[in-house]
């Protein structure tokens, strides 16, 4: 075994230990949501969410086990983004905490003017109620406007218009910034040659979306498991939005972690060829986008109660807002009768209350059924011929 070889197997062995730890610690807290959620604090959709998050990353271990989601330089590059982000996370926590311990809010003054924004925020955050029943109208559309991200993946992939794929634009200027750098780029990761993919390559882009979606789950899930592991004051996330968060966040990672979890299982089985592209880009589309509007929809116009199978409350006008969207999202990615069968997923989901989130069943469920309807009936999904 040669030197780079070594680097690159410990890279891969270290990555899949970490994708073990996440899926440990999301099991762990999931089974302990489900056990100590007997008494007056209940929050069994999170609970049981949290745990098929955690069950899914454990998949995604096994899955890097036997076939590897990265390959070198790539599983280099996941690994050092989660170390980096981890340390500033987890330095943050420790400042508070130190914070915390050193300063006495009992005998501080009322006008704050004397604290700092951090001590000024450790004294809100316990002086109020964290997690409520209900959050404001202000605050439920910051927390949707998260779901857009999901432009940054269909950009990335297909481009627009005369956008191309962000994927390929970033690949190129990986090779910009090796030949900026090529003497720090062979102490890093060896020689240039061992550089897996070509400029305009379709596994570029492949590889590369996969880098996006890890890196952004891991980006979220350091600061999730903080909060739910320590409490929100340590999370720097709570600490730069001010965000209220919801009872089924409490002792539950949040919903951008269900979402982007839903998202990264339906890719893998992209990768794997068990669905195809477009009808994950479907799924994933009415994940981000009908799932939010059909919430801001009920919460703003919606009058009409709903109560769905499972004891969740929703609104007609949500429902009709997030049945009409995902048919038009759908409609665009796997053409009209693709469309119908992932309009009565989403909907058939989004009635049923599973207590597991939609945000992680949306982007699995949807390209599946597309896919099974395409075995059943062989036509073209899309709009080719």
């Amino acid at each position: 075994m040669t030197y780079w070889e070594l680097v690159a197997f410990l890279y891969r062995i270290a990555f899949a230990v970490i994708l073990y730890v996440v899926g440990a610690l999301m099991g762990y807290i999931g089974i302990k949501g489900i056990k100590g959620n007997r008494g007056a604090t209940k929050n069994i959709y999170g609970s049981i969410s949290t745990l098929v998050c955690g069950l899914a990353w454990g998949f995604f271990a096994l899955y890097n086990t036997i076939s590897e989601i990265f390959t070198f330089p790539f599983d280099g590059f996941i690994v050092m983004w989660i170390g980096g982000i981890f340390i500033i996370f987890a330095s943050f926590g420790l400042l508070v905490r130190k914070i915390s311990h050193g300063t006495d809010f009992k005998k501080s003054n009322d006008s704050n003017h004397e604290l700092s924004k951090i001590e000024i925020f450790i004294k809100k955050i316990r002086r109020k109620e964290t997690y409520k029943d209900e959050i404001p109208i202000k605050m439920e559309i910051i927390r949707k406007s998260f779901h857009l991200t999901g432009l940054v993946f269909i950009i990335g992939y297909f481009g627009f218009f005369c956008i191309p794929p962000l994927a390929l634009i970033a690949n190129r200027a990986i090779f910009v910034f090796i030949d900026w750098t090529e003497p720090v780029y062979n102490v890093l990761w060896g020689p240039v040659s061992t550089y897996p993919y070509p400029t305009d390559s379709v596994d570029a882009i492949n590889k590369i979306a996969s880098l996006g979606l890890f890196g952004a789950f891991f980006f979220m899930i350091n600061s999730d498991l903080i909060r739910v592991l320590w409490g929100p004051e340590y999370s720097v996330f709570h600490f730069l939005t001010r965000s209220t968060l919801r009872k089924e966040e409490y002792e539950a990672v949040g919903p951008q972690i269900y979402l982007i979890t839903g998202a990264i299982f339906g890719y893998l089985l992209f990768l794997m060829g068990a669905i195809d592209i477009l009808s994950y880009t479907a799924g994933l589309s009415c994940s981000c986008f009908s799932d939010a509007l059909a919430a801001l929809v009920g919460r703003i116009w919606g009058n009409n109660d709903v109560k769905c199978v499972g004891g969740g409350k929703k609104t007609v006008e949500g429902f009709m807002a997030g049945t009409i969207s995902a048919f038009f999202f759908c409609l665009i990615f796997v053409g009209p009768i693709y469309a119908i069968v992932g309009t009565c997923v989403f909907l058939i989901i989004d009635y049923f209350s599973f207590h597991i989130s939609d945000n992680i069943l949306n982007p699995i469920f949807i390209p599946v059924a597309i896919r099974l309807f395409y075995w059943i009936l062989q036509i073209p999904i899309g709009w080719g011929i």
